[in-house]
Protein backbone atom coordinates (compact mmCIF):
# COMPACT_ATOMS: atom_id res chain seq x y z
CA UNK A 1 0.00 0.00 0.00
CA UNK A 2 1.27 2.99 -1.30
CA UNK A 3 1.00 6.70 -2.73
CA UNK A 4 1.79 6.60 -6.37
CA UNK A 5 2.09 10.21 -7.16
CA UNK A 6 -0.19 13.15 -6.05
CA UNK A 7 -2.56 14.23 -8.60
CA UNK A 8 -2.05 18.26 -7.56
CA UNK A 9 -0.18 20.43 -10.21
CA UNK A 10 0.31 23.94 -9.22
CA UNK A 11 1.05 25.17 -12.99
CA UNK A 12 1.93 28.91 -11.77
CA UNK A 13 3.81 30.83 -14.76
CA UNK A 14 6.70 33.22 -13.53
CA UNK A 15 6.10 36.22 -11.46
CA UNK A 16 2.31 34.63 -10.69
CA UNK A 17 1.53 34.03 -6.79
CA UNK A 18 -0.95 31.78 -5.54
CA UNK A 19 -2.72 30.72 -2.26
CA UNK A 20 -2.73 26.29 -1.80
CA UNK A 21 -5.80 25.98 0.90
CA UNK A 22 -6.49 22.61 2.64
CA UNK A 23 -7.44 20.91 5.64
CA UNK A 24 -4.48 20.12 8.00
CA UNK A 25 -2.81 16.88 7.00
CA UNK A 26 -3.61 16.56 3.53
CA UNK A 27 -0.66 16.58 2.36
CA UNK A 28 0.38 20.27 1.35
CA UNK A 29 3.63 20.48 2.95
CA UNK A 30 4.94 17.37 1.90
CA UNK A 31 3.94 18.91 -1.69
CA UNK A 32 5.85 21.57 -1.00
CA UNK A 33 9.00 19.94 -0.09
CA UNK A 34 9.11 17.33 -2.35
CA UNK A 35 7.87 19.33 -5.45
CA UNK A 36 9.78 22.91 -4.96
CA UNK A 37 13.07 21.78 -3.58
CA UNK A 38 14.40 24.48 -4.35
CA UNK A 39 11.85 27.18 -3.21
CA UNK A 40 12.74 28.98 0.43
CA UNK A 41 10.08 27.78 2.72
CA UNK A 42 9.05 29.76 5.91
CA UNK A 43 7.05 27.25 7.91
CA UNK A 44 5.68 28.84 10.44
CA UNK A 45 4.79 25.89 12.38
CA UNK A 46 8.13 26.20 13.63
CA UNK A 47 8.05 28.11 16.72
CA UNK A 48 11.30 29.76 16.22
CA UNK A 49 10.35 31.20 13.03
CA UNK A 50 6.59 32.24 13.98
CA UNK A 51 7.90 34.15 16.21
CA UNK A 52 10.58 36.31 14.56
CA UNK A 53 7.72 37.18 11.93
CA UNK A 54 5.17 37.17 14.27
CA UNK A 55 7.04 40.35 16.04
CA UNK A 56 8.18 41.65 12.88
CA UNK A 57 6.68 41.12 9.33
CA UNK A 58 8.73 43.61 7.84
CA UNK A 59 11.91 40.80 8.15
CA UNK A 60 10.64 38.93 5.10
CA UNK A 61 10.90 42.54 2.95
CA UNK A 62 14.09 43.30 4.28
CA UNK A 63 15.47 39.48 4.12
CA UNK A 64 13.52 38.65 0.57
CA UNK A 65 13.24 41.76 -1.71
CA UNK A 66 15.90 40.60 -3.59
CA UNK A 67 15.13 37.00 -4.26
CA UNK A 68 14.50 35.63 -7.85
CA UNK A 69 12.25 32.54 -8.40
CA UNK A 70 9.39 31.07 -5.65
CA UNK A 71 8.99 32.06 -2.32
CA UNK A 72 7.26 29.72 -0.20
CA UNK A 73 4.85 30.54 3.44
CA UNK A 74 3.58 27.66 5.06
CA UNK A 75 0.69 28.13 7.06
CA UNK A 76 0.35 31.69 6.64
CA UNK A 77 -3.21 32.22 7.99
CA UNK A 78 -1.23 32.51 11.45
CA UNK A 79 0.23 35.49 10.94
CA UNK A 80 -2.29 37.85 8.47
CA UNK A 81 -0.20 40.79 8.90
CA UNK A 82 2.43 38.91 6.87
CA UNK A 83 0.24 39.58 3.50
CA UNK A 84 0.34 43.03 3.55
CA UNK A 85 4.47 42.35 2.68
CA UNK A 86 3.34 39.89 0.45
CA UNK A 87 1.16 42.49 -1.54
CA UNK A 88 3.97 45.20 -1.39
CA UNK A 89 6.99 42.42 -2.55
CA UNK A 90 4.75 41.56 -5.58
CA UNK A 91 3.53 44.84 -6.38
CA UNK A 92 7.25 46.71 -5.94
CA UNK A 93 9.61 43.71 -6.83
CA UNK A 94 7.74 41.53 -8.61
CA UNK A 95 8.35 38.25 -6.24
CA UNK A 96 6.13 34.74 -6.65
CA UNK A 97 4.71 33.70 -3.85
CA UNK A 98 3.09 30.19 -2.64
CA UNK A 99 0.94 30.85 0.35
CA UNK A 100 -0.58 27.47 1.83
CA UNK A 101 -2.90 27.67 5.22
CA UNK A 102 -5.56 25.36 6.35
CA UNK A 103 -8.13 28.10 7.65
CA UNK A 104 -9.00 31.28 5.20
CA UNK A 105 -11.49 32.25 8.49
CA UNK A 106 -8.69 33.52 10.74
CA UNK A 107 -7.62 36.17 7.84
CA UNK A 108 -11.35 37.54 6.57
CA UNK A 109 -12.38 37.86 9.69
CA UNK A 110 -9.31 39.83 10.87
CA UNK A 111 -9.60 41.36 7.45
CA UNK A 112 -6.17 40.41 6.27
CA UNK A 113 -4.80 41.49 3.23
CA UNK A 114 -6.15 38.89 0.57
CA UNK A 115 -3.74 40.32 -2.28
CA UNK A 116 -7.16 41.77 -4.43
CA UNK A 117 -6.97 39.37 -6.94
CA UNK A 118 -3.19 39.00 -7.39
CA UNK A 119 -2.54 35.39 -6.09
CA UNK A 120 -4.78 32.50 -7.69
CA UNK A 121 -6.58 30.54 -5.46
CA UNK A 122 -5.65 26.15 -5.54
CA UNK A 123 -6.93 23.76 -3.15
CA UNK A 124 -5.67 20.12 -2.33
CA UNK A 125 -7.91 17.33 -1.15
CA UNK A 126 -7.65 14.01 0.73
CA UNK A 127 -6.49 11.26 -1.92
CA UNK A 128 -8.06 9.96 -4.79
CA UNK A 129 -8.30 6.43 -5.74
CA UNK A 130 -6.01 7.40 -8.67
CA UNK A 131 -3.27 8.41 -6.27
CA UNK A 132 -2.66 5.03 -4.25
CA UNK A 133 -2.06 1.36 -4.99
CA UNK A 134 -4.94 -1.65 -4.67
CA UNK A 135 -7.45 1.20 -2.70
CA UNK A 136 -9.49 -1.03 -0.16
CA UNK A 137 -12.90 0.76 0.44
CA UNK A 138 -13.41 -1.25 3.64
CA UNK A 139 -10.04 -0.02 5.20
CA UNK A 140 -11.22 3.70 3.96
CA UNK A 141 -14.28 3.83 5.35
CA UNK A 142 -12.15 3.02 8.57
CA UNK A 143 -9.07 5.30 7.98
CA UNK A 144 -10.11 7.81 5.44
CA UNK A 145 -7.96 9.29 2.89
CA UNK A 146 -5.61 11.82 4.51
CA UNK A 147 -2.39 10.68 3.72
CA UNK A 148 -0.68 9.87 6.73
CA UNK A 149 -4.25 8.29 7.94
CA UNK A 150 -4.39 5.81 5.21
CA UNK A 151 -0.81 4.52 5.16
CA UNK A 152 -0.94 4.31 9.01
CA UNK A 153 -0.45 0.85 10.77
CA UNK A 154 -3.34 2.63 13.43
CA UNK A 155 -5.38 5.00 11.69
CA UNK A 156 -7.75 4.96 14.47
CA UNK A 157 -5.09 6.04 16.76
CA UNK A 158 -4.18 8.38 14.42
CA UNK A 159 -7.53 9.56 13.82
CA UNK A 160 -8.13 10.13 17.91
CA UNK A 161 -5.12 12.40 18.00
CA UNK A 162 -6.43 14.49 15.25
CA UNK A 163 -10.08 14.81 16.00
CA UNK A 164 -8.16 15.75 20.10
CA UNK A 165 -5.63 18.08 18.67
CA UNK A 166 -6.64 19.80 15.34
CA UNK A 167 -10.73 19.37 15.20
CA UNK A 168 -11.04 20.36 18.87
CA UNK A 169 -8.21 22.04 20.44
CA UNK A 170 -6.68 23.85 17.67
CA UNK A 171 -10.43 25.06 16.61
CA UNK A 172 -10.56 27.05 19.91
CA UNK A 173 -6.81 28.11 20.26
CA UNK A 174 -7.85 29.90 17.20
CA UNK A 175 -10.84 31.64 19.07
CA UNK A 176 -13.02 30.52 16.37
CA UNK A 177 -15.38 28.90 18.81
CA UNK A 178 -15.21 29.20 22.81
CA UNK A 179 -17.38 26.26 24.13
CA UNK A 180 -15.29 23.47 23.40
CA UNK A 181 -17.69 20.77 24.93
CA UNK A 182 -20.57 22.28 22.91
CA UNK A 183 -18.61 22.37 19.43
CA UNK A 184 -17.10 18.55 20.53
CA UNK A 185 -20.84 17.49 20.87
CA UNK A 186 -21.43 19.36 17.11
CA UNK A 187 -18.70 17.36 15.63
CA UNK A 188 -20.51 14.33 16.56
CA UNK A 189 -23.47 15.62 15.37
CA UNK A 190 -22.10 16.74 12.16
CA UNK A 191 -20.82 13.23 11.40
CA UNK A 192 -23.63 11.00 12.03
CA UNK A 193 -25.96 13.64 9.74
CA UNK A 194 -22.69 14.28 7.12
CA UNK A 195 -24.88 13.54 3.59
CA UNK A 196 -28.43 14.77 5.32
CA UNK A 197 -30.10 17.49 4.68
CA UNK A 198 -28.84 20.38 7.10
CA UNK A 199 -31.68 21.11 9.90
CA UNK A 200 -30.05 23.85 12.41
CA UNK A 201 -32.89 23.52 14.79
CA UNK A 202 -32.73 20.14 15.05
CA UNK A 203 -28.63 20.28 15.41
CA UNK A 204 -29.19 23.28 17.80
CA UNK A 205 -31.00 21.05 20.03
CA UNK A 206 -28.95 17.98 20.10
CA UNK A 207 -25.95 20.33 20.83
CA UNK A 208 -27.34 22.00 23.56
CA UNK A 209 -27.03 25.56 21.93
CA UNK A 210 -28.97 28.31 19.95
CA UNK A 211 -29.53 27.06 16.41
CA UNK A 212 -27.44 30.61 15.55
CA UNK A 213 -24.13 29.00 16.82
CA UNK A 214 -24.85 25.60 15.00
CA UNK A 215 -25.02 28.11 12.03
CA UNK A 216 -21.34 29.42 13.04
CA UNK A 217 -20.13 26.07 13.79
CA UNK A 218 -20.62 24.91 10.02
CA UNK A 219 -19.36 28.29 8.84
CA UNK A 220 -16.28 27.34 10.95
CA UNK A 221 -16.06 23.36 9.71
CA UNK A 222 -16.32 24.88 5.64
CA UNK A 223 -13.84 28.08 6.55
CA UNK A 224 -11.11 25.76 7.97
CA UNK A 225 -11.59 23.46 4.91
CA UNK A 226 -13.00 20.19 7.15
CA UNK A 227 -16.61 20.15 5.64
CA UNK A 228 -18.40 21.15 2.83
CA UNK A 229 -22.05 22.46 1.21
CA UNK A 230 -23.84 20.47 -1.41
CA UNK A 231 -26.95 23.06 -3.10
CA UNK A 232 -29.67 21.52 -4.26
CA UNK A 233 -30.27 21.32 -7.86
CA UNK A 234 -33.12 24.19 -9.21
CA UNK A 235 -34.17 23.00 -12.29
CA UNK A 236 -37.25 20.88 -12.01
CA UNK A 237 -40.03 21.75 -14.27
CA UNK A 238 -43.05 20.23 -13.03
CA UNK A 239 -42.18 19.07 -9.32
CA UNK A 240 -41.71 20.76 -5.76
CA UNK A 241 -38.26 20.85 -4.53
CA UNK A 242 -36.63 20.52 -1.51
CA UNK A 243 -34.66 23.37 -1.33
CA UNK A 244 -32.23 22.46 1.70
CA UNK A 245 -28.54 22.49 1.24
CA UNK A 246 -27.14 19.68 2.19
CA UNK A 247 -23.43 19.09 4.53
CA UNK A 248 -20.62 16.51 4.31
CA UNK A 249 -17.28 16.35 6.19
CA UNK A 250 -14.32 16.32 4.09
CA UNK A 251 -13.19 13.05 5.02
CA UNK A 252 -15.00 9.85 4.94
CA UNK A 253 -13.05 8.74 7.71
CA UNK A 254 -13.16 11.15 9.86
CA UNK A 255 -16.71 11.71 9.50
CA UNK A 256 -16.87 7.51 10.75
CA UNK A 257 -14.72 8.11 13.37
CA UNK A 258 -16.75 11.10 14.58
CA UNK A 259 -19.99 9.27 14.27
CA UNK A 260 -18.39 6.49 16.07
CA UNK A 261 -18.99 3.77 12.73
CA UNK A 262 -17.35 1.10 11.28
CA UNK A 263 -19.31 0.33 7.73
CA UNK A 264 -19.11 -2.92 6.30
CA UNK A 265 -19.76 -4.04 2.82
CA UNK A 266 -23.56 -4.59 2.26
CA UNK A 267 -24.64 -2.34 5.36
CA UNK A 268 -26.83 0.51 5.36
CA UNK A 269 -23.99 2.58 6.59
CA UNK A 270 -21.56 1.08 3.75
CA UNK A 271 -24.30 2.71 1.47
CA UNK A 272 -24.09 6.10 3.13
CA UNK A 273 -19.99 6.05 3.71
CA UNK A 274 -19.45 4.94 -0.09
CA UNK A 275 -21.71 7.86 -0.98
CA UNK A 276 -19.70 10.17 0.92
CA UNK A 277 -16.21 8.91 -0.61
CA UNK A 278 -17.11 9.05 -4.24
CA UNK A 279 -18.52 13.05 -3.50
CA UNK A 280 -14.82 13.00 -2.11
CA UNK A 281 -13.36 12.03 -5.46
CA UNK A 282 -16.15 14.31 -7.21
CA UNK A 283 -14.30 17.09 -5.10
CA UNK A 284 -11.47 16.03 -5.87
CA UNK A 285 -11.76 15.87 -9.61
CA UNK A 286 -13.52 19.64 -8.80
CA UNK A 287 -10.59 21.11 -6.89
CA UNK A 288 -7.79 19.78 -9.50
CA UNK A 289 -9.72 19.71 -13.31
CA UNK A 290 -12.52 21.55 -12.81
CA UNK A 291 -12.64 24.25 -10.25
CA UNK A 292 -16.17 26.05 -11.71
CA UNK A 293 -17.97 22.66 -11.86
CA UNK A 294 -21.38 22.90 -10.42
CA UNK A 295 -22.24 19.40 -8.03
CA UNK A 296 -26.07 19.36 -6.64
CA UNK A 297 -28.34 16.84 -5.52
CA UNK A 298 -31.81 16.29 -6.75
CA UNK A 299 -34.47 15.92 -4.17
CA UNK A 300 -38.61 16.74 -3.95
CA UNK A 301 -40.51 16.88 -1.15
CA UNK A 302 -42.42 14.00 -1.87
CA UNK A 303 -38.45 12.00 -1.05
CA UNK A 304 -37.51 11.03 -4.37
CA UNK A 305 -33.64 11.63 -4.52
CA UNK A 306 -30.61 11.75 -6.87
CA UNK A 307 -27.40 11.92 -5.28
CA UNK A 308 -25.31 14.48 -7.58
CA UNK A 309 -26.03 16.37 -10.40
CA UNK A 310 -22.56 17.39 -12.53
CA UNK A 311 -22.21 20.60 -13.86
CA UNK A 312 -23.94 22.67 -16.82
CA UNK A 313 -23.99 19.41 -18.90
CA UNK A 314 -26.57 18.28 -16.33
CA UNK A 315 -25.28 14.36 -15.75
CA UNK A 316 -27.02 12.81 -13.29
CA UNK A 317 -25.00 10.50 -10.19
CA UNK A 318 -27.23 7.31 -8.50
CA UNK A 319 -24.68 5.99 -6.13
CA UNK A 320 -25.56 2.63 -4.99
CA UNK A 321 -23.47 0.64 -2.19
CA UNK A 322 -24.57 -2.85 -3.74
CA UNK A 323 -22.83 -5.25 -5.74
CA UNK A 324 -26.05 -5.90 -7.82
CA UNK A 325 -28.47 -2.55 -9.33
CA UNK A 326 -32.15 -3.54 -9.74
CA UNK A 327 -34.92 -1.93 -11.42
CA UNK A 328 -36.09 -0.66 -8.00
CA UNK A 329 -32.85 0.96 -7.85
CA UNK A 330 -33.99 3.42 -10.29
CA UNK A 331 -37.11 5.29 -9.46
CA UNK A 332 -35.64 8.25 -8.77
CA UNK A 333 -33.54 8.60 -11.42
CA UNK A 334 -36.17 7.79 -14.27
CA UNK A 335 -38.47 10.16 -12.31
CA UNK A 336 -35.75 13.26 -12.71
CA UNK A 337 -35.55 12.03 -16.44
CA UNK A 338 -39.07 12.57 -16.33
CA UNK A 339 -38.91 15.78 -15.17
CA UNK A 340 -35.78 17.88 -16.08
CA UNK A 341 -33.26 18.54 -18.69
CA UNK A 342 -30.95 15.79 -17.57
CA UNK A 343 -28.24 14.60 -20.25
CA UNK A 344 -27.03 11.71 -18.96
CA UNK A 345 -27.57 8.92 -15.92
CA UNK A 346 -24.75 6.94 -14.16
CA UNK A 347 -25.56 4.01 -11.81
CA UNK A 348 -22.25 3.98 -9.49
CA UNK A 349 -21.94 0.88 -7.61
CA UNK A 350 -20.06 -2.58 -6.92
CA UNK A 351 -21.10 -4.36 -9.74
CA UNK A 352 -17.61 -5.84 -11.76
CA UNK A 353 -18.73 -4.93 -15.43
CA UNK A 354 -19.64 -1.72 -16.98
CA UNK A 355 -23.65 -2.17 -18.44
CA UNK A 356 -26.12 -0.49 -20.48
CA UNK A 357 -29.39 0.35 -19.22
CA UNK A 358 -30.97 2.45 -22.06
CA UNK A 359 -29.68 5.52 -24.04
CA UNK A 360 -29.58 7.50 -21.12
CA UNK A 361 -28.90 5.29 -17.91
CA UNK A 362 -25.18 3.65 -17.27
CA UNK A 363 -24.44 1.27 -14.80
CA UNK A 364 -20.79 1.29 -14.37
CA UNK A 365 -18.12 -0.04 -11.79
CA UNK A 366 -17.00 3.06 -9.33
CA UNK A 367 -13.60 2.26 -10.52
CA UNK A 368 -14.43 2.54 -14.01
CA UNK A 369 -16.55 5.52 -13.40
CA UNK A 370 -13.89 7.51 -11.27
CA UNK A 371 -11.26 6.86 -14.46
CA UNK A 372 -13.49 7.89 -17.07
CA UNK A 373 -14.17 11.04 -14.79
CA UNK A 374 -10.61 11.86 -14.78
CA UNK A 375 -10.51 11.26 -18.72
CA UNK A 376 -12.84 13.96 -19.47
CA UNK A 377 -15.47 11.22 -20.76
CA UNK A 378 -18.46 12.80 -19.24
CA UNK A 379 -17.61 16.42 -20.24
CA UNK A 380 -17.62 17.98 -17.11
Amino acid sequence: MKIIKRLFQLDLPPNRSAFLWGPRKVGKSYWVTHSLPKAPILDLLKTDVFADYASRPSLLRERYQDHRGLLVIDEVQKIPALLDEVHWLIENKGLSFLLTGSSARKLRRGHANLLGGRAWRRTMTPLSCLEVDELDLERIMISGLLPPHYLSPAPLEDLRAYVADYLKEEVVAEALVQNLPAFSEFLRVAAITSSELVNYTNIAREVGVASRFVRTYFDILEDTYLGFRVPPWKKSKTRRMILTEKFYLFDVGVANFLARRAPRLGSAEFGKSFEHYLLMELRAYQAYKSPDLPVCFWRTSAGQEVDFILGDKDIAVEIKGSAKVHEGDLTSLMALMEDGPVKKCVVVCLEKEPRLLSKKIEVLPWRVFIERLWKGDFGV
